[in-house]
């Protein structure tokens, strides 16, 4: 059946607003589902974990129920999940436990095409104990990340492959479970940064090939916390991260630092929730439901991004950087005679929500050299925007661009 994005709106107070968000790669707006999860946990009594006590017996089954759901979006064992605040601090806390286990002449491999939380702990990780970085490059026209310069990459002394998942800046999904065979040859860890790619997408830790793979809720319509999943928990279970002497040791706790936030927990269940409900008629487990969820959402986002990628195409003012065979649904571009910001800015003004700079994709501008005079401008579709919403911002940057080529003059 069709995607209902009338039903799917609607279950978005902050849509009510007016605006018109293309900036989900930067954070989505938050399901109700979510908004009312979050606050009924805070009108609870809530205590520290504890199995002694009803409030601390709650806390311990929002944390349960936050790894369940997390191990049902990507098919993985709640014993893997690690939750934690951002994809970057959990990144660098896997970065650093690794890394002091390396040596020099340990290799590490990451890709000009990442978001830079997962390539500056994995260097800085190697700068620390006299590894060597191998950088896998791009193709600057297309926006691919070739798997071929992998086999020269990859060697018997390579500890850890980085990539992404899906680019935050111009959407390439890159041939991961391909990237994810030559490291596993060689016995290396293959670590995915599924930040952007999870969102839109059914997503199977066992098919992709990532041994571990870290993904942020807020950017599922979720609250501002994040998790690293392991696929296999024995991978974890090796591992021995700097931890407070009382805090517990068992796995995956003994990642975690600090007392967690039971509501945003809460809040993160309830997204997972959300997602398996994105198709009424889907049945099954939870899991069966977000596959059917997230694929229907899948369709109905290509399809804008196809109208969208047509309708830049027609305006030679526009250049979009890219052209990546199998993408997210997220693009970036300039429009000539303006600053990114500019731009930004002027579509700001007209309630439209872009975000415009690097976006920490700090490797891909400094390659293009965009970095330095602004970056880009970058569009990216969520199941809750619409063919209406794709229109008004082609019809929007044609008055952009002629101000433009005014100010160009």
């Amino acid at each position: 059946m069709a995607f209902d994005i009338a039903r799917t709106r609607a279950a978005y107070p902050a849509l009510a607003e007016g605006f018109v968000h293309f900036d989900g790669a930067g954070g989505t707006q938050t399901a109700a589902g979510v908004i009312d999860a979050v606050t009924d946990a805070m009108r609870t009594a809530l205590g520290n974990r504890s199995a002694a006590f009803v409030p601390g017996r709650r806390s311990l089954d929002m944390v349960a129920a936050a790894r369940s759901a997390v191990a049902d979006l990507l098919g993985a064992d709640p014993a893997g999940v690690v939750l934690g605040p951002s994809a970057t601090a959990l990144t660098y806390t896997l970065a650093r436990t690794l890394g002091a286990g390396w040596r020099p002449g340990d290799e590490v491999v990451v890709s000009r095409l990442d978001h830079d939380a997962n390539v500056r702990p994995w260097v800085q990780a190697a700068e620390a104990a006299g590894a060597t970085v191998r950088w896998a490059e791009f193709d600057r026209t297309t926006g691919e990340l070739p798997v071929g310069q992998y086999a020269d990459l990859v060697g018997e002394r390579t500890r850890v492959v980085a990539v992404t998942g899906g680019s935050n800046a111009i959407g390439t999904v890159p041939d991961v479970p391909a990237i994810a065979k030559v490291a596993h040859a060689v016995g290396a860890l293959v670590y995915v940064d599924g930040v952007h790619a999870v969102p839109h997408g059914p997503t199977d830790l066992a098919s992709l090939g990532a041994d571990v793979l870290v993904t942020s809720a807020y950017k599922w319509s979720g609250p501002h916390l994040a998790a690293m999943v392991a696929a296999d928990p024995a991978r974890l279970a090796a591992l021995r991260p700097a931890k407070l002497i009382p805090s517990p040791d068992a796995v995956p706790d003994r990642f975690e630092y600090g007392t967690p936030s039971f509501a945003l927990l809460a809040g993160v269940a309830a997204a997972v929730d959300h997602l398996a409900g994105l198709d009424p008629d889907a049945v099954g487990d939870r899991r069966a439901r977000l596959r059917a969820g997230l694929t229907a959402a899948q369709a109905h986002e290509a399809a804008l991004l196809d109208r969208l990628l047509a309708g830049l195409a027609e305006r030679p003012a526009i250049t979009v950087y890219g052209s990546p065979a199998r993408r997210c649904p997220t693009i970036s571009f300039r429009v000539a005679g303006m600053s990114p910001l500019a731009t930004q800015e002027a579509l700001g003004a007209a309630g439209f929500c872009l975000s415009s700079g690097d976006y920490y994709a700090y490797e891909y501008f400094q390659t293009m050299g965009l970095r330095d005079s602004g970056g880009a401008v970058r569009a990216s579709i969520y199941h809750y925007n619409t063919a209406d919403e794709v229109d008004r911002l082609l019809t929007e940057l044609d008055a952009v661009a002629a101000g433009g080529e005014r100010m160009a003059r």
